[in-house]
């Protein structure tokens, strides 16, 4: 298996990133994670200029968007996977000193592309009792910085929950730790807006542009109410909740998620890069 990283493709067991790497020494960095479909990504341009949008927030030079099309073009070509692959593209502030202060090498491109399990046809969710700081200064920014979500998701996974859900400093629903969530409440498809704190999801923005959902802010409590639920995700697509916190849901999917189900798939395979 081969990556790209830095200008080439370069085998991944031969790879070699600085340990002086801010990308690992304090996760300064972003990325994306793209769905491949027996080699073909899944709106690449959208998630591109989002890896671009990441970047610019926290202070990083604006990636070269043809290099990354390049690298992910070509790591998805030098190794074909049949069926469904997870494409990540990680960008970094490359070298830097010890601590919160960026070097001047310049930053680093890596792109590597793995098999996907299929999501599963519902999924289990579970709240977690620590917030997202919608007025933080990663709020929205997909960052590298991930180890809020890996706890998260191991505290979901000891309740049951195959995802974790977050609400937000003012006690509304924000976001999964890989997800959006749309609700469904008294028959209206609610999710919450980007001023919630959520990451600005490729597949929300679709959901809400050809199945039309409203953008309000919902407090955590509505959650042992609503009808239906869903999550949205590059990987996942439209992917049904079955239960919240141990409440299973009357239907999954319901009426609502099963029309966005239908209308997602068919324009997806419509859907034109950009």
């Amino acid at each position: 298996m081969q990556v790209w990283l830095n200008g080439g493709l370069v085998d991944a067991d031969q790879a070699r990133l600085s340990a002086f790497d801010h990308g690992l020494t304090v996760g300064d960095g972003v990325f994306e994670t793209i769905k491949v479909t027996d080699g073909a990504p899944f709106a690449l341009t959208r998630h591109l200029r989002r890896l671009a949008t990441s970047a610019t927030a926290i202070g990083l030079p604006a990636p070269d968007l043809d290099l990354a099309r390049r690298a992910c073009e070509e790591v998805v070509a030098a190794d074909p996977i049949a069926g469904l692959a997870r494409l990540r593209v990680t960008y970094t502030g490359g070298v830097a000193p010890l601590g919160s202060e960026r070097g001047d090498s310049g930053p680093t491109l890596l792109a590597a592309v793995a098999p996907q399990p299929d999501p599963t046809p519902t999924v289990d969710v579970a709240t977690v009792p620590w917030p997202r700081n919608e007025r933080g200064a990663l709020a929205g920014v997909k960052s590298t910085s991930y180890a809020e979500n890996v706890v998260a998701l191991a505290y979901a996974k000891e309740r049951g929950g195959a995802e974790a859900i977050f609400g937000n400093l003012a006690g509304n629903l924000c976001e999964g730790t890989g997800s959006n969530i749309f609700v469904v409440v008294g028959g209206e498809l609610l999710t919450p807006p980007l001023s919630a704190g959520c990451l600005a999801g490729v597949t929300r923005a679709l959901v809400v542009e050809w199945v039309g959902a409203a953008e309000r802010d919902t407090p955590m409590s509505a959650l042992a109410d609503v009808d239906e639920a869903f999550l949205s995700g590059t990987t996942r697509d439209v992917q049904p909740i079955a239960a919240i916190d141990g409440r299973v849901l009357p239907a999954a999917p319901g009426p609502v998620t099963q029309k966005a189900m239908e209308v997602f798939a068919a324009k997806a395979n419509l859907l034109q890069d950009p």
